[in-house]
């Protein structure tokens, strides 16, 4: 028994060798794309009017080669991201029922649909409001702005890519409750706790400025209830299932015990 046991774990973590080894090699291959990608992104996001006409200024001879690879990076995170979470399905599909397999396929195109617009509500939204500040602040001082390329996209990138996480929250919960490890009442229960804690984090992601703390937390807040709703129809689903399951299978195991 404990050979069988010490083979089973032996060929799932050879198995998640073998998924995550692929998922680096598709992860190379995207960021050798990135690098043809990334000098056209980063021209566009020059272009736009965020910066208001402010010169972007080298500071390193390496800031350029900074700028690249970051963006390069970044293209090569988020080409890999849905083979990643397919890998991921993959490997614990084998633990779930046929029509939990088969949901749970579904929450990867929403996971990176949502992790887009994650993105573009940081960049459109937050980014365009923190520069004002920003730039207001440095005005008042009667100071110049002059910004390094990369002290700027750097400052971009950490503005943004944490909304495209937190856009995840409701297909996380969905999935979690999908496993049975969350679920609608347990969700309502620490809503006051999620929402002092999204509060905290739409507060610290913005300027200290009354507005902008508002326009990025009710946003946050409305995710957290879609996303119970979304756990409350995934529950309904379940208990749905388990009552069909019982009166198909449950009498034989009655059966069975007698």
């Amino acid at each position: 028994m404990s050979d069988d046991r010490e083979m089973t774990v032996v060929e799932h973590l050879t198995e998640l060798r073998r998924r995550i080894i692929w998922v680096l090699v598709v992860f190379v291959a995207a960021l050798i794309a990135g690098f043809f990608v990334a000098g056209p992104l980063i021209e566009y996001l020059k272009e736009k009017p965020i910066t208001e006409g402010v010169p972007l200024v080298s500071l390193h001879p390496s800031d350029a080669l900074r700028v690249y690879m970051q963006f390069a990076f970044l293209v090569g995170v988020v080409v890999t991201l849905p083979f990643a979470l397919y890998q991921t399905w993959r490997f614990v599909s084998p633990g779930l029922r046929a029509n939990e397999r088969r949901v749970t396929l579904m929450f990867i195109p929403a996971a990176c649909v949502l992790f887009v617009v994650g993105i573009l509500f940081g960049y459109y939204v937050v980014f365009p409001m923190v520069m004002q500040f920003v730039s207001g602040i440095s005005m008042g001082m009667d100071v110049k702005p002059n910004y390094g390329i990369a002290e700027y996209f750097g400052f971009l990138v950490n503005m943004v890519i944490p909304f495209g996480l937190l856009f995840q929250l409701p297909i996380v919960v969905m999935f979690l409750t999908r496993l049975r490890i969350l679920n609608p009442m347990r969700l309502a229960k620490v809503r006051r706790f999620a929402y002092f804690g999204l509060a905290v984090v739409g507060i610290t992601l913005t300027p200290p400025e009354i507005v902008s703390d508002i326009l990025v937390t009710i946003p946050l807040l409305l995710l957290y209830e879609l996303s119970i709703w979304l756990s409350r129809i995934v529950y309904r689903k379940q208990l749905k299932e388990d009552e069909d399951w019982e009166k198909e299978y449950g009498w034989e195991a009655d059966e069975a015990v007698r």
